[in-house]
């Protein structure tokens, strides 16, 4: 029963409803839960559009949520750029806070909601914007990348945004537009060691990291290659320098989506976290997939229940002081207008192999 005392059912009519949604996420989703999750996630989608809101359901998200209610679905950039197209009036974020505040930024004038405050990120929590001004004044004329995964605080002292998709091509772009041979990329240390390695720009490092990727080891990847050795292994870029070496394919969440549905591989593993793999499994049937990963508590702390309460009660709101906003949509905007690269961005593990230092700070 929901706060509102709403009783939910798995009636006949919700059966019917959400047939389509228990085929895609059947294998992963035991029919016990799923009696249990179908009634809120119709009811969700009808309180959708009776609010005019759409829910953003990042790639880190539960079957049921990413693919039950997730209007738009992907990576963080790519979520606030769809929600700035959409024209709903809420925005509901189904991630992070760090996310939420990408949204509203992108979409000032629209409502943005996360179901839990508490929903944060190591890596965002890393690094304030007075430890970017510090930075600033110790390396003066050398332009700073900062990592989407920040507050927008943090955005907003920064010349311009990257993902870690095009982190390479943005590094190299800042180095071209300041004249200069070193860039200080922030505040991911594992991200900015892994683009060192992939081109000739000096980099500046802080010692953030995320706390799912961080765990994982050069040993994790050989332990999974003696129990599969036919599995093709893909990690993402804020992994150690040395799980990337090891691995077949290094890419951001967006390009190991691409590379399982493109590919097909017969047995895959996602150095990621865990419901990333799920998400794509559901749209990669004849892939088997092993799962060797690291859950998200921050991610995890958004559920089906407290979507409905904050569609339902319209919380909690989600704002960023309009002189952050404006100086933060500057450096996310110099990102959006960079040319899309020619071809789906990589990590070269052939450049990847070899040590190229970084600077920590």
């Amino acid at each position: 029963m929901a706060a509102d005392g709403f009783q939910f059912a798995f009636t006949p009519d919700v059966e019917v409803e959400t047939a389509p949604i228990w085929r895609k996420v059947q294998r992963h989703v035991t029919p016990m839960e799923w009696q249990a999750q179908a009634p809120l996630i119709a009811a969700i989608n009808r309180l959708k559009a009776e609010k005019d809101a759409v829910i953003l359901a990042h790639n880190y998200m539960t079957p049921e949520i990413f693919h039950g209610v997730g209007d738009y679905v992907g990576d963080s950039l790519g979520l606030a750029k769809e929600a700035a197209k959409s024209k709903a009036k809420i925005i509901v974020q189904a991630g992070v806070h760090f996310m939420a505040e990408t949204s509203k930024i992108l979409s000032p004038d629209k409502t943005v909601l996360i179901p839990d405050l508490r929903a944060g990120c190591s890596l965002a929590a890393s690094i304030t914007g007075a430890d970017v001004r510090l930075i600033k004044q110790r390396y003066p004329g050398v332009p700073v990348v900062t990592y989407v995964n920040t507050t927008a605080e943090v955005k907003a002292e920064t010349d311009i945004c990257c993902t870690s998709a095009n982190a390479v091509q943005v590094v190299e772009e800042a180095a071209r537009l300041f004249g200069t041979d070193r860039v200080i990329l922030i505040p991911d240390e594992y991200l900015a060691r892994n683009v060192a390695r992939q081109t000739d720009i000096k980099i500046i490092a802080w010692q953030g990291r995320c706390e799912v990727h961080e765990r994982f080891t050069a040993a994790d990847i050989a332990e999974v290659r003696e129990a599969y050795p036919d599995a093709e292994v893909l990690a993402h870029p804020e992994c150690p320098a040395e799980v990337i070496a090891a691995s077949d394919f290094a890419g951001s969440t967006a390009a190991m989506n691409d590379y399982v549905l493109t590919r097909k591989p017969r047995r895959v593993v996602l150095i990621t976290e865990c419901s990333m793999a799920d998400n794509v499994a559901a749209d990669a049937p004849d892939t088997e997939f092993v799962r060797p990963c690291n859950l998200c508590p921050h991610m995890k702390r958004i559920s089906l229940e407290n979507i409905y309460e904050t569609l339902l009660h319209g919380r909690h709101e989600v704002t960023v002081a309009p002189a952050i906003a404006e100086r933060a949509r500057l450096a996310v905007q110099r990102m959006v207008d960079l040319p899309p690269p020619a071809t789906p961005a990589r990590y070269d593990l052939v450049k990847a192999r070899h040590h190229v230092d970084v600077e920590l700070i």
